[in-house]
């Protein structure tokens, strides 16, 4: 759902694993941007009308036939770009420049050395680092372009401030430059003339006011799954349309332990949401029986969803649209729609109504990832215990059992879940961790308990650290805190006897296993 903004800026992506952190430093900055592929026809992009545009990295090389271009005409707006290492090479390449494979190639930190007075370096020293990654460099610059910066191995940023066009070897967006965020400043802010003025209640109005303006008189119906994102989408629905709209929380039989009663309370209680909670547990369980690929499982849930979805909307008379908290991250990992990359994962809330369902669809959180989420919901006052709530999936503890979900296997996983996060809770770190969970794996081990031998299931733990869910790292967990959790789960949960921990970070791995 489009939400109205003063103003924006438009990032073209062309397949980088950094443009999302574009994005990122962006409205860190205060400047509301959004990501498009960079196929957006020209005239898609005259109608957004954005003060100024970023052209992103990307993996392929701007001499092959297959290479990816955007739209010339975007270089007649009349309006700042900038081109970021893919993006400044495609842009020297369209004003008549050469781009060549580097017969040294440049990945990691490099020295920077500006000169002359471009408006991009204003107040920045003469030399600093920047993280570069690239194989392929500009030879010879464009006609009316100037090189503005290099590095002992290659040319590092050209101008032409006539056309207003700029270009970065490097990527100022990673934390690997340091000055990165001055340098986007510079551009955003110096050049294009943006007041940086988006900030979370500025977004809250602008919704709030969308959403009372497209839902007009009617009814809408929101799907809750018990964690941040669906909670805030309720939250910023009610307080357009109030008790027109109706809460459905399903126990679909995946949640964590205990998770249906206490959250149901928390909705009702210190929400004041009008919630109508769903038993639908063996609904789905049955409909998962014999489903083992992840992407299989998804799919399940997702035509459950709807169906109990469908089903209870007719309860309720008229209803007309369908509120669901998806995020910025589930549409980048669901479809490959902003450059040439690939599709990660599915995320059920992802792509879409059956045309049966006959409901209009409200995602007013689609734009925003995890942290932006949160930071709305401290501002529409929702209970710090459900604002901080580690991530959940929406497909649950389906796709933290590896193969076939079963009631047996998910009862285990909920009890050895349970622990994990108590033994994190009473170790102070909760609050510090962005997901800690556990995972049943589809393999058994010989163990030996009380002199006997035993065959039974194996269980990996999982913590991460991260800002937004689009990349993340392992947490050291302290050696004792692992040591209780084992112990525990081993010996409390019967039917698992080894437990392992999981140092992979994002990337190469996904946070959730499936």
């Amino acid at each position: 759902m489009p939400v109205t903004h003063s103003e924006l800026a438009l990032i073209l992506d062309f397949g980088s694993q950094y443009t999302q952190l574009i994005a990122r430093r962006a409205r860190e900055l205060g400047i509301y941007c959004e990501i498009v592929p960079c196929h957006t026809p020209l005239d898609d992009i005259r109608s957004a009308a954005p003060q100024a545009l970023v052209l992103s990295g990307g993996p392929a090389s701007v001499y092959t036939p297959d290479a990816p271009r955007c739209d010339a005409g975007i270089f007649t707006l009349g309006i700042p770009i900038l081109g970021i290492c893919y993006g400044l090479q495609t842009m020297a390449v369209e004003f008549g420049g050469t781009v060549e494979p580097s017969t040294r190639r440049e990945f990691g930190s490099a020295q920077l050395r500006h000169i002359g007075t471009s408006q991009l370096f204003d107040g920045l020293p003469e030399s600093f680092d920047v993280w570069m990654s690239h194989g392929d460099h500009v030879t010879t610059p464009p006609p009316g372009f100037t090189v503005t910066a290099h590095t002992a191995d290659a040319l590092g940023a050209l101008e032409d401030p006539s056309r207003r066009l700029y270009g970065l070897q490097f990527h100022p967006e990673v934390v690997h430059t340091p000055l990165g965020r001055d340098i986007l400043r510079n551009f955003f802010i110096g050049i294009a003339g943006m007041r940086a003025d988006w900030n979370m209640q500025s977004f809250v109005e602008s919704a709030v006011a969308d959403i009372r303006a497209r839902i007009g008189p009617n009814r809408a119906v929101c799907g809750l799954s018990g964690g941040v994102d669906s909670a805030v989408a309720a939250a910023l629905v009610a307080e357009a349309i109030g008790d027109r709209l109706t809460c459905l929380f399903v126990d679909n039989g995946l949640l964590r332990q205990g998770e249906f009663d206490e959250v149901l309370t928390m909705l009702r209680d210190k929400m004041d949401l009008n919630v109508r909670g769903i038993a639908a547990g063996e609904r789905f369980l049955t409909a998962l029986a014999g489903v083992e690929d992840p992407e299989a499982k998804r799919k399940v849930i997702g035509r459950v969803f709807v169906e109990v979805f469908q089903e209870e909307a007719a309860k309720l008379g008229q209803v007309d649209f369908l509120v669901q908290g998806t995020l910025y991250p589930d549409v980048i990992e669901s479809v490959s729609v902003k450059g040439p990359s690939a599709v990660i994962k599915t995320h059920h809330n992802v792509g879409g109504l059956p045309e049966t369902l006959h409901l209009k669809l409200i995602e007013p959180l689609r734009e925003l990832f995890k942290d932006e989420v949160r930071a709305i919901g401290r501002h529409l006052g929702l209970p710090p215990e459900l604002l901080n709530r580690h991530p959940f999936p929406g497909p649950g503890l389906a796709v933290r059992i590896i193969g076939e979900v079963t009631p047996a296997r998910v009862a285990l996983l909920q009890r050895a879940d349970a622990i994990v996060t108590e033994e994190v809770r009473a170790a102070g770190l909760y609050d510090d961790i962005w997901q800690v969970f556990a995972v049943l794996l589809p393999v058994r081990s010989v163990g030996v308990m009380g002199d006997e031998r035993t065959y039974e299931h194996v269980c990996a733990i999982r913590a991460v650290t991260s800002e937004d869910g689009m990349t993340a790292d392992w947490v050291r967990l302290p050696y004792d805190v692992l040591h209780r959790i084992s112990r525990r789960i081993i010996g409390e949960v019967r039917g698992i006897n080894r437990v392992t921990y999981d140092i992979s970070s994002k990337p190469p791995a996904t946070i959730e296993w499936e």
